[in-house]
């Protein structure tokens, strides 16, 4: 991660075909699977094409309210997960970051976790509750690290210490107030669901991606630097301390977005960096838009394992980022071990 590899531009490019190639093969496959199986001649004919007649009401309210969304949310939430990744693997200098090692997404499952137990109803939404609890943890954890010029080890000590108090909040509230059924949908939330994804939801969610995003990819340049030491980095001109507070913000609201949407989706941030550094290098300004890229296929794929893996009921989708995670990290870190002796 330290090292800029020269990359031939054939492999970026096939690279890329292939990568959207696939991401528009699993999310049209994507459409047609789920609890209620929808057909071809049904889509066609929502769309008014191949002459199909349009399908029922409910068969509409199924592909254009609840399908097409959760599948657009699964891409958005992907690439900003998998590029947040990127971002703070560099300015930690840590190859185990993910998104949520700054404690945003602790703090946002405490803002659910009450919006639950107390049962606000439609006083306050699932995702308000869960924006703000993410913002007040982003909230302290600047302040806690107000007066350290966002040193890596200190970001990633003060992230651990935030989620940790978030996540003895929560399971404090939980014993506390909880029941069983509460307890029950807290669990589901905790692990990531895309079943309640809403167009407004999307379009919120997809904004703050897509900004971050291009923020971050226009910071390629001093990302690149900075995977130097922060020493090179000052020599060379690059104002270091500016330059990390600035990825720490604008991760910590792409990862609250996120959070309050979808819930907490583990590895997506973690392991797709590290499989795109192993085929374009290390350069941000190529690492950056092909994780989105790659994050946004692993999301959609995992959310449609999670819908058809039992016909009873729906898998949250972090349990399967996790079983598709777990071996691929090993093989990256077992091909990065034999690479490197």
């Amino acid at each position: 991660m330290t090292q800029k590899t020269r990359v031939p531009a054939g492999r970026l490019i096939l690279a890329w075909v292939i990568g959207l190639l696939i991401l528009v093969i699993v999310a049209v496959s994507s459409v047609f699977l789920g609890a209620a199986s929808l057909k071809v001649s049904e889509v066609l004919g929502a769309f008014n094409l191949g002459g199909y007649p349009a399908p029922s009401p409910l068969r509409q309210s199924i592909l254009f309210e609840l399908r097409i969304p959760r599948i657009l949310m699964a891409i958005a939430v992907g690439a900003g997960l998998a590029v947040a990744g990127a971002c703070l693997q560099t300015v930690t200098r840590n190859p185990l970051s993910e998104p949520y090692l700054l404690g945003i997404s602790g703090g946002a499952s405490v803002g659910a976790v009450v919006v639950i137990l107390f049962g606000f109803g439609a006083a306050v939404s699932l995702t308000a509750g869960a924006t703000v609890g993410g913002l007040l943890a982003f909230g302290l954890l600047m302040l806690l690290l107000k007066g350290t010029g966002f040193q890596s080890h200190r970001v990633v000590l003060t992230g651990v210490l935030v989620g940790q108090l978030a996540q003895a909040i929560m399971f404090l509230l939980m014993m506390a107030k909880g029941d069983a059924d509460a307890v029950q949908a807290i669990m589901s939330w905790l692990l990531g669901a895309l079943g309640a994804s809403r167009w407004d939801q999307l379009i919120t969610t997809t904004i703050v991606a897509s900004a971050s995003i291009i923020v971050l990819w226009a910071m390629s340049r001093y990302l690149d630097i900075l995977s130097f030491g922060d020493e090179t980095a000052e020599s060379m001109g690059v104002p270091v301390v500016l330059v990390r507070g600035v990825v720490l913000v604008v991760v910590s609201l792409l990862t609250a977005s996120t959070v309050a949407a979808v819930g907490a989706i583990g590895f997506v941030g973690l392991i797709v960096p590290h499989a795109v550094r192993m085929v374009v290098g290390s350069a941000h300004i190529r690492v950056i838009p092909l994780s989105a890229l790659v994050g946004a296929i692993l999301l959609v794929v995992a959310d449609a394992i999670a819908r058809i893996l039992f016909d009873a009921r729906e898998l949250p989708v972090g349990v399967i980022t996790a079983l598709i995670g777990v071996p691929i990290f090993f093989i990256i870190l077992r091909r990065d071990q034999r690479s490197n002796q």
